[in-house]
């Protein structure tokens, strides 16, 4: 597992601070370079946002700079499959983004044409083949637009896949916390310090609390799991009016987001939440969101939930991660602040920063994601 060093030699040519699926991401493209890196974690491995959220690998394009994201991370889980044990559950189930009329159906065909130019495999279907391709949802519905490269991964296993190689050439420690970064310089919490080349700040909503310069909030989320239903649903299936709902900044929100788990059960979502911070379970909340996934679904009330849990998103004011150096710090990459799509970005996030500190270029351009561009926007809001 490695051993820590303090005083002023530098052990580690990074130090990732946070054992979730995009720190575990990062830490293993750099140990695959070559590079000597050590992981942070005060809880589990796979613990935090990555337990919590629902696993769905998709295609996003709430903005150019989101798309190009979601797409290259897309490529790059694909490389990677091969290797992931059966635990991490790996299903390329496709989306289903769900039209209720004709106004939906004319952002289907706008996505279609957009995916379509991207590369992205995708097809426009009818009410009927809609119908056909999943025989629960409602009738009648307008259409749905299939985007068939979008798959569902259980992210807590592909995490302690990740860190496997990183534990075996670097070192992993749980158990630990950090208190502070100074420049290079990591304390703990028990008092120890640990200097490193450079740190890479992965703690998801902790991120804040080490690092200024950046502002960022917590945003709260409801899941429910069902017992086994084998067949019951097939895609993960998502309405298009949960764009209007992630796009909500202000008010709770609930959208109709059921995915299929390799286990027979379902995962149903989702909801969004700024001003409640805390973990307890807000029964309005799931009772609105089981609504609407009837409202869609019907055959969602007659199944068994057998846990409902919270969990909380990273989410910064323009929907972009933060992945580059901090302002002020340059020793310091921050990784965080991906929202609701950690699990989708957290390999082309791990690209960017690999990217970054080897001095090459990436396959996408970096700027939309750098945290300095905050301090370019509060100078000129």
């Amino acid at each position: 597992m490695g051993h820590l060093v303090t005083g002023q030699g530098s052990t580690y040519d990074v130090v990732v601070v946070g054992a979730g699926i995009v720190g575990a991401a990062c830490a293993h493209f750099l140990t695959r370079e070559g590079l000597r890196v050590a992981v942070l974690e005060k809880g589990i491995v796979g613990g935090g946002a990555t337990a919590a959220g629902m696993g769905h690998l998709v295609a996003m394009d709430d903005s150019p700079a989101q798309l190009a994201l979601t797409k290259l991370s897309l490529q790059l889980w694909r490389g990677l499959l091969e290797e992931l044990p059966a635990s991490a559950e790996y299903r390329e189930t496709g989306t289903l983004w769900i039209a209720t009329d004709e106004e939906e159906m004319a952002e289907v065909r706008r996505k279609y044409g957009l995916y379509s130019s991207m590369g992205l495999a995708c097809e426009v279907l009818d009410g009927e083949a809609l119908a056909k391709a999943e025989s629960e949802l409602r009738r009648p519905l307008a259409g749905a637009l299939r985007v068939l490269g979008d798959g569902v991964v259980y992210p807590p296993v592909v995490a302690q896949f990740l860190l496997r190689e990183v534990a075996e050439r670097g070192a992993l420690f749980t158990g630990r916390s950090v208190s502070s970064i100074e420049g290079n310089v990591i304390t703990l919490g028990d008092g120890t310090r640990i200097s490193t080349g450079y740190v890479v700040n992965a703690a998801g909503c902790s991120a804040v609390d080490l690092t200024s310069g950046f502002v960022m909030r917590k945003r709260k989320g409801h899941l429910i799991i069902t017992d086994r239903y084998p067949g019951f649903l097939r895609h993960q299936v998502v309405e298009l009016g949960y764009l209007k709902s992630a796009h909500s900044v202000t008010a709770d929100s609930v959208a109709f987001n059921l995915q299929p788990r390799a286990t027979g059960q379902i995962l149903i979502g989702s909801s969004r939440q700024y001003e409640d911070e805390g973990a307890a379970v807000d029964d309005d909340i799931v009772r609105k969101m089981v609504e609407r996934a009837c409202a869609y679904m019907p055959g969602v009330a007659r199944l068994s939930a057998l846990r409902i849990w919270t969990g909380f998103r990273a989410a910064t004011p323009d929907k972009l991660p933060l992945i580059g150096p901090s302002p002020g710090n340059p020793k310091v990459l921050l990784a965080t602040g991906h929202e609701g799509l950690g699990i989708t970005t957290s390999m082309a996030t791990a690209q960017l920063i690999t990217d970054m500190l080897l001095g090459r270029s990436s396959p996408i351009a970096r700027e939309p994601y750098l945290p300095s561009r905050m301090n370019y926007e509060a100078a000129h809001a």
